[in-house]
C-alpha cells in the first residue's frame, strides 16, 4: 500500500532525466519542507491529481482539492523555501505578467526537454508511449 506523502508536494516526471536532474537540484539547493517526488511513485489519485496533469507539467499539491502546475508550481515551490533569495525568486515568478510570459517558455522547455542538459530521448515521449518497443 502506497502512503500519501506529506503535503505540500511537488511532483515531477521521474522518467525524464532532465526533470529528475532539476528535481535533484531543487532538493539539494532549495531548502523547503515540501516533498519533492516523482509522480510515478506518488499516489496521484489520492493527491487529487490526474495522469493528464502530471504528464504535461510539474504540479504543486497543497491538498487533494488544491494544486497548481507549470511555472506557478515552480513559483510556489520557491516561495516555500526557508531561504530569502529563493523566496524572492518565487515571488517574482508569481507576478501575473511574469507568469504570463513564463508559460510559453515553460511549454517550450517541456516540449524540448530531451534536448536540455541531462535530457534523453525518453524525455520526449508521451508517458503512454514510454517503454514500448518499436
Amino acid at each position: 500500500m502506497t502512503t500519501v506523502p506529506e503535503l505540500p508536494t511537488f511532483l515531477y516526471d521521474g522518467d525524464c532525466a532532465f526533470c529528475s536532474s532539476s528535481a535533484r537540484f531543487a532538493q539539494r539547493w532549495i531548502p523547503t519542507a515540501a516533498v519533492i517526488a516523482p509522480w510515478q511513485f506518488s499516489p496521484i489519485d489520492e493527491l487529487g491529481v490526474t495522469l493528464e496533469e502530471v504528464d504535461v507539467a510539474v504540479v504543486w499539491v497543497t491538498s487533494p482539492t488544491q494544486h497548481c502546475a507549470g511555472p506557478e508550481a515552480i513559483a510556489t515551490l520557491l516561495t516555500s523555501s526557508r531561504s530569502a533569495p529563493w523566496r524572492l525568486a518565487g515571488w517574482l515568478l508569481a507576478r501575473r505578467l511574469v507568469l504570463r510570459a513564463a508559460w510559453p517558455l515553460y511549454r517550450w522547455v517541456a516540449v524540448n526537454r530531451h534536448r536540455m542538459p541531462g535530457g534523453t530521448a525518453e524525455c520526449s515521449l508521451p508517458h503512454a508511449e514510454r517503454g514500448r518497443s518499436s
